[in-house]
């Protein structure tokens, strides 16, 4: 008897186990999720990829622009200096600038241009195209007039639109001729040199040669009227220059700026006053700093509507699949495997998207570049990053689908996947 009970307890054997479940399987699981359905596959990737591709090419083409504007401003911040009179201390002798100053300082090494430029006072005097007062619109106007030196033109980069600039020989002769700014012509009603228009300054009359469209330095030449230095002396009585406008080459300002007083009042270098540019270093880091915040919230808003797409297809892709979800709890899948699955599956659809995305924002910023003849500019961390970034926003935008799978029970998946 206790023989017949021996072997009834050795016959007992436990019960079977559900099938484990390693990572592997559930790497080849959502790798057939993937593979299962390309288009929607694709889709989910399409939504990453447009995210990164776009911060990755508002970065490279904020720092590509950046280095060009910031250049451009470099170019131009850094190669101007101004020179100026201080007012003259009581009984002391006036501190009047020479006529001559721009040749003075040509001599000097590390100046490109120069010429001098003076508002003159012309009272209560308008410029007008016409001696006759038109009652129904108005013809004459209150125009800055200014003297200025052949070579202030080269000095501020003046780009002439029509006719001439003023020479040296129109201001020996005291010529009563006249240069526009753009602005000023646009108000006088002239827009071409070919019919010799002429202007009256109150009661003085001037023809006018050329008109200036644009300037690099000192833009309220734009509306003006420029004549000549030898006119204005005979006109306005001009004693002596307001400014010197020069021009160096970059790194030269501040060797300028400590010769200039010393090369036009060697006997009194106090009496006159040198500007430019303090520190554009500052600057040029403000103006880097602002575009690539810019810039960055540009990528940053694209890559938060990829990441709403990601979770909308793969929340879809969720409800689309519960019968497979079902049965795979059914056969012994728990919860933190249908998690990891979808996680998985989210994780690689945005590492591919990542690796697309850079490759394709990299082509944008080099497609920019070339198109407006810019150098590229793009920091090496940026593209390499991306696929890291790409995996984040993907776990990221899979985490509520794949909770939500996680918590789907057997029956009701089944259930609602039939």
């Amino acid at each position: 008897m206790s023989q017949l009970a021996e072997r009834s307890v050795d016959d007992v054997k436990p019960a079977p186990r559900g099938p484990s479940i390693s990572l592997t399987d559930i790497i080849a699981e959502s790798g057939s999720g993937l593979t299962a359905r390309p288009g929607r596959t694709a889709l989910t990737i399409l939504g990453t990829v447009i995210g990164l591709a776009a911060l990755v090419a508002t970065l490279g083409i904020s720092q590509t622009a950046g280095n060009r504007i910031v250049g451009r401003f470099d170019e131009l911040a850094a190669t101007e200096v101004y020179v100026t009179s201080r007012p003259p201390a009581l009984d002391a002798p006036d501190n009047d600038m020479p006529w001559d100053s721009p040749d003075r300082l040509r001599r000097l090494e590390g100046v490109v241009a120069a010429g001098n430029l003076s508002v003159l006072d012309v009272g209560e005097a308008l410029v007008s195209t016409s001696p006759l007062r038109d009652p129904a619109q108005r013809t004459d106007f209150k125009l800055s007039v200014q003297a200025v030196s052949p070579g202030l033109y080269d000095a501020v980069r003046a780009r002439l639109a029509t006719g001439r600039l003023i020479d040296q020989l129109q201001s020996d002769r005291a010529e009563r001729v006249a240069v526009l700014g753009k602005t000023a012509a646009e108000r006088l009603g002239i827009t071409g040199v070919e019919l010799s228009p002429a202007i009256r300054v109150g009661d003085e009359v001037f023809s006018v040669i050329g008109i200036v469209e644009d300037v690099s330095r000192q833009f309220d030449l734009l509306a003006a009227v420029m004549i000549p230095e030898g006119t204005a002396m005979e006109l306005y009585r001009l004693r002596a220059p307001e400014m010197v406008v020069v021009e160096t080459r970059i790194g030269a300002t501040t060797l300028i700026a400590d010769q200039a007083p010393h090369a036009l009042k060697p006997d009194n270098p106090e009496g006159l006053k040198v500007a430019y540019p303090a520190e554009p270093q500052r600057v040029r880091e403000a103006v880097q700093s602002d575009l690539d915040v810019l810039f960055l919230l540009l990528g940053g808003v694209a890559l938060l509507v990829g990441a709403i797409g990601i979770a909308n297809v793969t929340l879809v892709s969720v409800l689309e699949r519960s019968g497979e979800i079902g049965l795979r709890r059914a056969l012994g899948a728990t919860r933190r495997h249908i998690a990891i699955q979808f996680l998985i599956e989210s994780g690689v659809m945005g590492l591919l998207g990542g690796v697309i995305g850079a490759s394709l924002g990299t082509l944008v910023v080099i497609g920019v570049s070339a198109i407006q003849t810019w150098s590229p500019v793009l920091d090496p961390v940026v593209p390499l990053s991306a696929p890291l970034i790409g995996i984040v926003v993907g776990l990221a935008a899979g985490a509520y689908p794949s909770t939500r799978a996680a918590h789907m029970e057997p029956v009701e998946a089944l259930r609602a996947g039939t």
